[in-house]
């Protein structure tokens, strides 16, 4: 699911750039409209989310507390696009609205009369997509081989704060690639575990940019018809994907920062 922040002053009210947008994304795919109240104060735990989905229902988040990523999460299972308003300090895309203080925006517009959506739709391709364990498990089952599959495995890496009691804590990875590259041999590695007996799909997802501690990193999804196929397919992909695809990660510690190829677990 790729997602645009349409991002304004808090006096401003973006809503004629998000309809401009929205009548567009609509016609690419299932989209939803994730907003929050800019004019209240972040702390207020009262103010409420609103979804809006791209059937025009209405749904409010039963826990306004709930981190956007959650929500996004949620969404990504049954959705191709968001537009998200209010939610200044996440790190997505953004598409800046007349004066809005954006650093490095998708695009800027000051209203919808001099808005190139179709531009900022395929910028927004190039972007990487969000996507969540749950996300690519429903993408699973969505496959056509879907009642040939008796099993479904997955793989979860995630930041690491330490090796063991002792070690400097890492607070974060910072993840870089030659997307084109990646992209390439990730499909080759798709391709040869689908031409396993018994695989149906298989499905990849590491993120790049920085992570924080304790956040997911790389997602491997196998939808096969049996248990063995599937749990071998996804230690194989893992495995591969670590040797063979360029990905390469600075490890940020309390005290230090440095660059290495992704070779650990």
């Amino acid at each position: 699911m790729y997602v645009l922040d349409v991002a304004s002053r808090p006096e401003r009210d973006p809503s004629d750039v998000v309809a401009e947008l929205r009548a567009r994304f609509a016609d690419e795919g299932r989209l939803a409209v994730v907003r929050r109240d800019q004019t209240l104060d972040r702390s207020d735990e009262s103010a409420h989310t609103s979804v809006r989905l791209g059937d025009g229902r209405r749904r409010i988040a039963t826990d306004s507390r709930a981190p956007l990523t959650e929500t996004l999460d949620d969404l990504a299972r049954e959705h191709d696009f968001a537009l998200v308003v209010g939610f200044p300090d996440a790190a997505i895309p953004r598409l800046a609205v007349g004066d809005a203080d954006v650093a490095d925006p998708l695009a800027r517009a000051d209203g919808p009369s001099d808005l190139d959506v179709d531009a900022v739709l395929s910028a927004l391709r190039e972007t990487e997509p969000h996507e969540s364990l749950a996300s690519l498990v429903a993408t699973a089952k969505r496959s056509a081989d879907e009642p040939f599959a008796g099993a479904i495995a997955t793989f979860t890496g995630r930041v690491r704060a330490r090796e063991d009691a002792d070690d400097e804590r890492t607070e974060a990875l910072s993840f870089e690639t030659y997307a084109d590259v990646a992209a390439d041999r990730l499909a080759d590695i798709r391709a040869d575990l689908e031409a396993r007996d018994g695989v149906h799909d298989v499905l990849f997802h590491h993120r790049t940019g920085r992570i924080e501690a304790g956040e997911d990193i790389v997602f491997v999804v196998v939808l096969a018809g049996h248990r063995r196929e599937a749990f071998r397919a996804v230690e194989d992909g893992i495995d591969r994907l670590k040797d063979e695809v360029p990905i390469f990660k600075k490890e940020v510690t309390v005290g230090d920062e440095f660059w290495r190829h992704e070779r650990d677990d």
